[in-house]
Order: C-alpha cells, then structure tokens, then sequence
C-alpha cells in the first residue's frame, strides 16, 4: 500500500506529553513525530493531510471491559461485535478486550474459539479477549498457560452471580495460583454473590420489586467485604489483581490500603460510577432499569472517592462495562421481580467524551484523561506501546479530537444498538471528529468511512505494571 498520512499543526496529547507536534503515518504506523513549524516537520511529505489546528491530536482509547453479544438472563446484549465495535469508533475508542466466557461443564477453548467466531470478520476497530473462567477443575488450570502462551493473559472469575458465574473461595484461590505462575492477571467482580441472594430473596418477601432495589440489596459494604477477600486471596496465593467496576469509596479504601502495602493490586471504575448514582435508579415508571449494572450505582458520595482515586491512582482504568440491554423487551423482563432486569448498561461510545467533561469539569488533567482511557488499559492488558500511545512505531490509532464542540448526548444520535442512553440530554464540551484505526480513517470529519472486518484480533503480552 505505503500510503502517508499527514497529520498537521494539532495538539499530541499523550499519558506524558503535550506538544504542538505533526504526525507521519506510514503503512499502518506511528512513523515519525516532529513539532510544528520546525524544518523536521516541514520536510514530512504525504498522500493525505489532516489539518488539526485547534485539535487534539490523542491515541485511540482502549476498552478493556465489553461484552458484546453476551447471553445475560435469558437474553442477550444488543450490540453484536459489528454493532458494538462501530459505535466504539464513533465515541474515539480503536481498540477493546471483550469477554469469553466458559460455560460451566465446557472447555476454556470451547468458549474461546465461540467468540472469536461471532467477532472475527464483524469487528470496525482491533479487539483482544479476556477469559471469564466459570468452571475451575484440573484442565481448566492447564489451559489457563495454553491461554496465556497464545496472547490471552488475563482471567475474569466472579463472587457474584451463584449458580452462573460463581466462584467459590478454593476455585478463587487455585486460579489466582496459576496465575502466579503463568503471568497471567486475575479480574474479579468483587460482591458478596451469596449473601446479595439472601438479600434479594428478602427484599422481594417484602414486596419492594421496583429497580431501586437492585441498588440497596447489592450493599457497599458486600463490595468492599468482596474485595478485601479478592485482595488476602491473592496475598496468599502471590498473584496480582484487577478489581473491576469499582463503584463503592468503601472498595477503593480496600485498594488503596493494599496499594500501600506494596501489594500488586489494580483497579477500575466505570463512567456510570462517576457520572450517575441511585437517583437514577430511582427514577419513576420502571425507569430505572435503565441503570440496573453490577455493582450497582452508589449514592452520589461516593463519586468524590472514586475521582480522587482516580487522580492518586488508586484507580488507574476507566473503561465501560459496556453490556447493553434495550429497555423495550429486555429491561421489561423484570417488571414486578428487579432481580429479573438484564444487568448491563450502553456506554462504549460515551467513554471518551465523559472522561473529557471531567477534564473540563477540573476533575482530571489532560494527560491524565488519555492514561485512564489509553495508556494504563493498553499496558494493564499487554498491548503498550503499539497501543495507547502516538510514538514511532505504534499503530495508528488516532483521534482528531475537537475540545470545544459541543454536544447533547442522546439515544436519537448514539450509534449503539440500544434504545435508550444512560447520559439522555447531557450537555458535554469535546467530540471525536475523525479516527484512524491503524492508519485507515473510521471516522472521517463526523461521518462513518470504516467497514466490518477492518478490525483484527490483537494477542496480548502479560499485565506490564508487574514487579
């Protein structure tokens, strides 16, 4: 091919830098950087120029958690890898680690090699896979190296959910072991699973079936309990942790504590933690299913926690948790019983532009708005530097970002395939205006020039924060 882009006069924005730089593009890649004006940059030559005065020029974001057609209660999520993946370039994000999942009875492989087959060929933007371990037993174990080996290094289990994805503390702890073998990172969804149920089971003997309920079963305190085991079940067995979906202040005290302790602990949170609280899940009408996730929304206190781990980097990843279910015919289905509403909400073309209002809003820096949404995940997960980050030799994953349009976020203009959004009339300031997944535009100036199949599988080397 050897085509050259060009991109001039903008911005670069990276997890280190800022810097009014022009960047060549080469053959898929970062080719050279070289600061505006300068007779470096004046000697770069192109077939393709993109004028980004007034710009941001930003590496594409990394997703690190979305579960495009995930089966969840009887239904599936709404966006399919081809859906999913597109609405991801709308909202500036080039690249996700989606969730396989094992089913119990079955093999790592089986539910490996399943979804490689609804994504490969479907996907607008590159993809990687975690895999969600459901049935830990011998041959679980050794698969998790074969897994390893090939490029998949990291391992989602659960406390939550009995019954479908539910770990017990001796599977926990025989995963966590391999692990520390094997280099690969543990992910868990910290809640006390078996208390919630008898929670859930009491709450709905009571009569109290409304979604708000889904918020005041599902405690802070079963969060943090959760991740305090999470966290001593990895002590003991010497391995790192990923705590995902953070939405308590109660569970950041616990990851911060570790943290100090020297301990190789990680975690994330999500937009909706930051963003939204039980008042939506409040909202009347049924209207509040909407927002039924888990971990579920935390009174509105508990943000504050969550931004200052964020700027002391006890929360180093913001990603979606993206699992979206339409409120017409999928909500619905627990009308009368909330425990029966599709846990999930649409999210993975919002990241970006929320994580942005919080830099306008003086929540985070700059730089610090492209380390949570690009550099970290990309590094958390094994695919730094060629992913997020503009350096010689990266993909050319980029986003021409215009910080100071204005938009409305709205389900009539979101490209996710979901009734409705979680952030309905918000007015934010910055918008993604063109993106290039490895040098080839997605989005050009605001209209969609990608095609399924674009996107490729990315192998993954192990977490690279390890010590």
């Amino acid at each position: 091919m050897g085509t050259r882009t060009l991109i001039r006069n903008g911005l670069v924005i990276t997890a280190s830098d800022e810097i009014h730089a022009d960047v060549l593009i080469e053959d898929g890649r970062i080719a050279a950087l070289a600061a505006s004006g300068t007779p470096a940059a004046e000697a770069f030559t192109a077939d393709r120029t993109i004028d980004a005065t007034g710009k941001y020029v930003i590496p594409g974001g990394v997703d690190g958690h979305t579960h495009m057609e995930m089966p969840f209660g009887g239904t599936y999520a709404a966006d399919t890898f081809e859906t999913g993946t597109r609405a991801a370039a709308w909202g500036g994000t080039t690249t996700i680690v989606d969730f396989a999942i094992q089913s119990v009875g079955g093999t790592l492989r089986e539910g490996l090699d399943a979804w490689h087959q609804k994504a490969e060929g479907n996907c607008a933007i590159d993809y990687g896979f975690h895999m969600i371990v459901s049935d830990v037993n011998q041959e679980t174990l050794k698969e998790m190296d074969l897994l390893v080996e090939e490029g998949v290094t990291s391992f989602k289990q659960f406390m939550a959910y009995p019954g479908v994805f539910y770990s017990d503390d001796g599977q926990i702890l025989r995963a966590m072991q391999r692990a520390a073998e094997n280099g690969g990172l543990i992910m868990m969804h910290a809640e006390n699973g078996i208390a919630i149920d008898v929670l859930v089971e009491q709450a709905l003997a009571r009569g109290e079936t409304d979604p708000r309920y889904h918020g005041e079963v599902r405690k802070a305190l079963l969060e943090a309990e959760a991740t305090h085991r999470a966290i001593k079940l990895a002590q003991v067995a010497g391995a790192p942790l990923y705590v995902v979906h953070v939405s308590a202040q109660e569970a950041v005290a616990e990851l911060t504590r570790a943290r100090d302790e020297g301990l190789n602990v990680f975690g994330e949170t999500c937009p909706q933690y930051l963003f939204l609280s039980t008042d939506n899940l409040a909202e009347p009408d049924f209207e509040g299913a909407k927002y039924v996730c888990s971990t579920p929304l935390r009174p509105q206190e508990h943000q504050a926690a969550l931004w200052r781990g964020l700027r002391t980097n006890d929360l180093q990843v913001v990603s979606t948790d993206h699992c979206p279910f339409c409120f017409s015919g999928q909500k619905e289905l627990g009308r009368g019983d909330f425990s029966k509403i599709p846990n999930g909400m649409p999210g993975v073309e919002n990241r970006m532009d929320l994580l942005h209002q919080a830099v306008v809003d003086g929540h985070i820096s700059r730089r610090r708005w492209i380390e949570i949404a690009c550099a970290t995940p990309a590094r958390m997960f094994g695919m730094y530097p060629k992913k997020g980050t503009i350096a010689p030799g990266a993909d050319a994953d980029v986003v021409i970002y215009d910080p100071h349009a204005e938009q409305v976020i709205s389900a009539e203009t979101h490209h996710m395939n979901v009734d409705y959004s979680a952030y309905e009339g918000k007015r934010i300031t910055g918008r993604v205006e063109t993106v290039l997944s490895r040098g080839v535009p997605v989005i050009t100036e605001r209209e969609y020039t990608g095609h399924a199949g674009h996107g490729v599988y990315t192998p993954r080397s192990t977490c690279q924060y390890l010590n």
